[in-house]
């Protein structure tokens, strides 16, 4: 877990309360003047009180020009980012003809495939010739090609299960399917930091749901002798089913999930392990086959696996590969597969594609190239920055980054003097992240440069000095220029 110093603790608290006293206090002035001018509801209630757009109005406008950027190019090393004014203090961003090429640092391309590519993309043309956009149809009437029945084969082979399911979306894999397996009765038992995705999914499930430290074990087997012992609420009778639900890489803070050791308490307790590699998929192991190959799991051993075609496959949708039974059983229950669009055929080419070069069987090494720049580049980035000074959360092998910005006045002005200089970067704050914990999390890929990177870092210092998010020591500079002169080497 993140331990605040102390004094950077109580500035972001009164910087928040601040804002909040004074949001309020103008609020005050909005309900006069409302009253005096007020429009004619006939007696509807107002679909946004207060309260509930508060944080919206009062805290998030001031800083929108930091978010949602349009981009008018590929998600490459480097975008083209269309710029944007306001004349009413940023309640309304307006769009200009006007472009900034930028250093990317917050796509999640992290093997470069988003991008125009010699193999995948010609097939992908292809494909889009032969069999259109879209399938305009669910997967149980005509939306079922040659191309989705291969890429659950594909897919089920290269994370090393018996059968595999695909969606159109990624975020609606996980919060479709976990109210498909689980119910009344059940017992979800969930990473305090799991994705959005999976919360929703979850609550809508109807199933009993605990939380556990983050990517703390100790206090998973804790909760689970503790909600065996005691059994479901008000009858005691046991549990139907228990479910582990965690993440490979947590995308926000770049940590790699603890899997031997919550594989073995999911083992001792007989409970299923739900894992989700969204982020770490494709990114890391030896041959890109997530986390289960970086840290020696047995594929077998986790008996569901989800993850997404969004970030190193440059593609859309996501899948759950598992055992036959249970990808029967969803293709007959789950309400993504029976009636939304099913993946169109041209991003499921691009995942095959992807695969391909991954596994090398484009006849080149480049896929192996790009699982070794992806590493190289995210473990050189992360000591860099770590050097530098700033507070990086994540382990090694990694290629998201969080740096730690904290106070609200912060995330702004780091967001915006790195854009001024040309690059882009993603600072993400509260709800997505705790109140006091706001961030910008950089992303690599391995279509960056060393040239790209080292850019990148004097800009990132530059700013930080300017900003003030430094909160450690760095190292001297001269120690620093001869570790990364060996590094270039």
């Amino acid at each position: 877990m993140i331990a605040i110093p102390y004094l950077t603790a109580l500035t972001t608290f009164f910087s928040y309360v601040l804002l909040f006293v004074f949001g309020q206090i103008r609020d005050s002035f909005r309900k006069i003047t409302d009253w005096y001018s007020s429009n004619n509801l006939q007696g509807y209630a107002p679909i946004c009180l207060g309260l509930e757009d508060f944080y919206i109005r009062r805290l998030y406008l001031r800083i929108q020009d930091c978010f949602g950027r349009p981009i008018s190019s590929a998600p490459d090393a480097w975008f083209d980012v269309v710029e944007r004014y306001s004349n009413d203090n940023n309640k309304t961003l307006i769009r200009t003809s006007k472009i900034s090429k930028c250093l990317n640092l917050g796509s999640y391309n992290y093997l470069g495939f988003a991008a125009s590519d010699e193999y995948c993309t010609p097939r992908v043309i292809e494909s889009m010739k032969k069999y259109s956009p879209s399938t305009c149809s669910s997967r149980v009437d005509a939306g079922t090609t040659s191309l989705h029945e291969e890429l659950e084969k594909f897919v089920a082979n290269f994370v090393g299960k018996p059968a595999a399911i695909v969606f159109g979306m990624g975020y609606v894999t996980n919060s479709a399917v976990l109210p498909v397996l689980m119910g009344k009765g059940g017992l979800i038992i969930s990473d305090s930091l799991n994705h959005n995705s999976i919360v929703n999914g979850a609550r809508g499930s109807g199933a009993t749901v605990r939380v556990f430290q983050h990517n703390t074990p100790s206090h998973l087997e804790e909760v689970l002798r503790e909600r065996i012992a005691e059994g479901q609420p008000r009858t005691h009778r046991p549990w139907k089913k228990i479910i582990v639900i965690v993440e490979g890489i947590y995308s926000m803070e770049g940590e790699l999930c603890k899997l031997p050791d919550i594989i073995a308490i999911c083992k001792k307790y007989k409970a299923y392990t739900y894992l989700d590699e969204a982020h770490s998929i494709g990114a890391v192991g030896k041959t890109g086959r997530g986390v289960c190959e970086l840290l020696g799991v047995d594929p077998v051993d986790v008996d569901i696996m989800m993850g997404t075609f969004t970030k190193s496959f440059g593609s859309c949708g996501g899948y759950i590969a598992g055992s036959k039974e249970l990808i029967q059983y969803l293709k007959y229950t789950c309400p993504a597969h029976l009636y939304a669009t099913s993946i169109s055929p041209p991003a499921a080419e691009q995942i095959i594609s992807a695969i391909k070069v991954i596994l090398g069987e484009d006849g080149t090494s480049r896929g192996a190239q790009k699982l070794a720049r992806i590493r190289e580049n995210s473990n050189f980035f992360r000591s860099e920055l770590q050097k530098m000074g700033f507070e990086v959360l994540g382990d090694n092998d990694s290629p998201v980054m969080p740096i730690m910005l904290y106070n609200p006045a912060k995330i702004p002005a780091f967001s915006r003097e790195c854009l001024k200089q040309n690059v882009a970067v993603v600072t993400v704050a509260f709800p997505a992240t705790p109140l006091l914990l706001a961030r910008a999390r950089i992303c690599l890929s391995a279509s960056h440069t060393k040239e790209d990177l080292i850019q990148a870092l004097e800009v990132i210092s530059q700013v930080g000095d300017l900003v003030g998010i430094k909160y450690f020591p760095a190292e001297p500079k001269k120690q620093q220029e001869e570790e990364k002169m060996l590094k270039l080497e």
